[in-house]
């Protein structure tokens, strides 16, 4: 599958995973317990969803746009700008409780911010990447792409640099310390 096309699968699936988040019962509508939980639920598997996404552009899809794509280094820039935001905000609303006011609030801004930022790649960066890269490297970018994203880290690490090196030498080791931490906690992605 070529990089945009896996990228825009995973747009429509984070699209789809916000939706939900606005169109659930909440604290402020009387959810009940088990409304609650599988809000968390929905919360965790965006979580899991965006800290893989993120960590694969950043190893392989932004240090091609800056090296590749006319004006690649302002839009990588602008883009790993909002992606080092949006980290900040995940991390805190995985570890926020769903009874906690800030959870809500979390969750509105993560649904804003990440409409901007899908909306900001797939309008500004793509149709450029799609005029400089062939369909050989676009394939060969995403097969590199969907093999990182198996061994990608499952939650976001706001400390980790956004470069390539750090991305794919911390990368792997933030991965298996993230799944470690997910199995003994119980917690599903």
């Amino acid at each position: 599958m070529d990089a945009i096309e896996l990228l825009r699968k995973d747009h429509e699936n984070v699209l789809a995973m916000l939706r939900r988040l606005e169109e659930t019962p909440t604290t402020d509508t009387g959810a009940s317990d088990d409304a609650l939980q599988a809000r968390d639920q929905l919360v965790t598997e965006l979580v899991v969803a965006e800290s893989q996404h993120e960590a694969v552009e950043e190893q392989f899809f932004w240090p091609m746009v800056r090296d590749s794509v006319p004006g690649g280094d302002e839009l990588a820039s602008q883009a790993l700008e909002q992606e080092s935001a949006a980290k900040d905000v995940l991390d805190a609303l995985d570890k926020t409780p769903p009874t906690d006011p800030r959870f809500e609030e979390l969750i509105e801004q993560v649904v804003r911010d990440g409409r901007e930022h899908i909306e900001f790649e797939q309008d500004q960066v793509w149709p450029r990447v799609r005029q400089t890269l062939s369909e050989d490297q676009l394939q060969e970018l995403g097969d590199k792409m969907a093999k990182a994203k198996r061994t990608a880290p499952t939650r976001p690490h706001p400390a980790t640099p956004s470069t390539p090196g750090a991305q794919k030498s911390a990368g792997p080791v933030a991965a298996m310390f993230d799944k470690l931490r997910d199995a003994m906690s119980g917690r599903r992605g």
